[in-house]
Formats: structure tokens, C-alpha cells, sequence
């Protein structure tokens, strides 16, 4: 027999026999390999040391006045939800005004962003002005543009040359 604490489908098996619910064959099949298996023996007498603390455990006997108490406990108390919702109920109560109220509302803050025009950035407001520039201006831009592209030349050979 496969270790049925190895095996998924047997693990069942084991649990049943230490809750006395086997058939007399697989109890018998159980209880010679629990003989020869130490760590099945173990897992066994753990699960027979539960089950003789559960039956021998005793629950305390109810007091007469125990569900008086329990039901106004739990009034008192109430979830964190109830305490919440608690001050909301006298609305749920007359639930269409509370829908109307909700409904007019919306309808007002519909009517509120629809009206109003849409926001157009500063940026936008202005228009792209077009300089008028001569001939002279754009040929003195390209000269200087090209000294400057040869003074860049000259000071990275020079750093070149250090190195």
C-alpha cells in the first residue's frame, strides 16, 4: 500500500479512519500500514489526541437570560456599516423624495457644465503672427551660424590635441 500521507487520493482515507467513519476492510487495510509506517502512526495518534479532546471538552451551560442579553448586545453594537448608514435611514424611509432630491440634482449640475462655453487655453486665443524678414537678415544669421559651427571645430581639435 502507497503512503496515504504521500498520496492526495489515499490522504482522505487516513483522515476518516482517525474520525471512525472506514468500513471495517479499509480500517483493517489502514491499520496495518499505520503499524509499519512511522510517520502515518504519528500523524494518527495526533488526530486521535484531537478527537478524544473534543468529546471529552464540556461546553459551559447557557445562562436563562443568554439570548435577552445577546439580541441587545447586538443592537447596541451594531457593524461599523450600520453606524455609518444609521443617520441616512430616515431618508431610505421616504426613499422617492430622496431619489427626486438625487435626480434634481443631477439635473441641475447637468444643466450647470452644460451651459457654461468651453474653456479655451491663452494659448490658443493667439494667433501665429508672421514676421517679415529681408534677405540681408537671414544671409547674416547663416554667417554667424557658420563661425560658430568652426569656432566649435577648432576648440574640440585643440581639446583633442591636449589629451
Amino acid at each position: 500500500m502507497n503512503c496515504p500521507l504521500h498520496d492526495r487520493e489515499t490522504a482522505a482515507q487516513l483522515l476518516g479512519y482517525c474520525a471512525r467513519k472506514l468500513d471495517s476492510e479499509s480500517q483493517a487495510i489502514l491499520e496495518r500500514h499505520i503499524a509499519v509506517c512511522p510517520e502515518c502512526r504519528k500523524f494518527a495518534d495526533g488526530q486521535r489526541a484531537v478527537w478524544e479532546a473534543l468529546e471529552a471538552w464540556q461546553a459551559e451551560p447557557v445562562s436563562a437570560d443568554f439570548d435577552r442579553r445577546l439580541y441587545r448586545r447586538i443592537e447596541e453594537d451594531g457593524s461599523w456599516w450600520d453606524r455609518l448608514v444609521r443617520p441616512l435611514r430616515p431618508l431610505v424611509r421616504h426613499w422617492n423624495v430622496a431619489a427626486s432630491a438625487a435626480g434634481v440634482f443631477v439635473l441641475l449640475a447637468a444643466g450647470l457644465l452644460l451651459n457654461q462655453p468651453p474653456a479655451v487655453p491663452e494659448a490658443a486665443k493667439d494667433t501665429a503672427q508672421v514676421e517679415q524678414v529681408q534677405p540681408e537678415q537671414v544671409e547674416h544669421a547663416l554667417d554667424t551660424m557658420d563661425m560658430l559651427a568652426d569656432f566649435n571645430r577648432q576648440v574640440k581639435a585643440s581639446a583633442d590635441a591636449k589629451m
